[in-house]
């Protein structure tokens, strides 16, 4: 018995044994840091990325079109065309309740026709001319002198757009000043008479000028569907390389080649979620 027990003490490990067993050596791993992987532009971010510039192109351009300003603003001479004159609301809580545009006399059009607008009356001032005008269509011995429109409505944070038809655009000067004044239903009138002076700032409600460049060819024609968008295109032009003095034709042409930005991205937008699309 005793032989016995000797011989199972024997068998049993201490208990250091045991620790030495049990024991396994753990080895800590150095955690590698992963690279951040670049993302790449997929054509779903770029046209996001088109859109935004298209907003922040709009909204660049809003303050450059809160003045009165006249498009096309560069038509050339002896044309016959159509000005668009954009009125824009600028009061707080008043509306514009009138407008009007005086026409230079000083280098007289021989026909002024304005657009009926519904909701406004409009009434034609002219004079008589000191020097009679002639032209193609006969001699004129009075010109128009102001275009009224009246009785309407432009509401706060709105415009309206007033047009006058023009044939022909005198032949001798390089720019027509349309003075324009704009009255508030509250009495308060606004006069967008002003123009630039060289070496000074832009004036705060500068005029809106028409400039007129060299008469076409006879052969190119000076109707308001030919030369007349012609002329708009080339006013666009020419309106981004000038610089924006605060003069109302600097203020169409900031406009016009903000719009035809704007085009473009949105196309190039279109373009790449098309793409995007066909892939798939």
């Amino acid at each position: 018995m005793e032989r016995t027990n000797r011989m199972l003490h024997l068998d049993v490990p201490s208990s250091s044994a045991r620790r030495k067993t049990t024991h396994r050596k753990t080895t800590h791993r150095k955690a590698t840091p992963r690279k951040a992987t670049p993302r790449k532009a997929t054509p779903r971010r770029t046209a996001a990325a088109a859109i935004t510039a298209i907003a922040l192109v709009a909204a660049t351009a809003l303050p450059a079109a809160a003045h009165v300003s006249v498009s096309p603003d560069s038509l050339p001479k002896g044309a016959t065309a159509e000005l668009t004159f954009r009125v824009p609301n600028e009061g707080s809580s008043a509306t514009t309740t009138q407008v009007r545009v005086q026409i230079p006399t000083d280098h007289p059009i021989a026909q002024v026709l304005p657009k009926q607008i519904p909701g406004w009356t409009v009434t034609v001032k002219t004079t008589t001319l000191a020097t009679p005008l002639k032209t193609d269509d006969g001699t004129f011995t009075t010109a128009v002198s102001e275009v009224d429109w009246t009785g309407g409505n432009i509401p706060v944070g709105q415009y309206e757009d007033f047009q006058i038809s023009v044939d022909p655009l005198p032949k001798d000067t390089g720019r027509l000043v349309f003075k324009a004044v704009q009255t508030y239903s509250d009495g308060t009138i606004v006069r967008w008479i002003d123009l630039p002076e060289a070496g000074q700032p832009g004036p705060d409600h500068p005029a809106p000028v028409l400039t007129l460049t060299a008469a076409e060819s006879a052969g190119a024609g000076t109707s308001s569907t030919g030369s007349g968008a012609a002329a708009a295109a080339d006013s666009a032009a020419a309106a981004a390389a000038r610089s924006s003095g605060g003069s109302g034709s600097d203020t169409a042409g900031i406009v016009l080649g903000a719009l035809g930005l704007a085009a473009g991205l949105a196309a190039l937008a279109l373009t790449l979620l098309s793409r995007r699309r066909t892939e798939s």
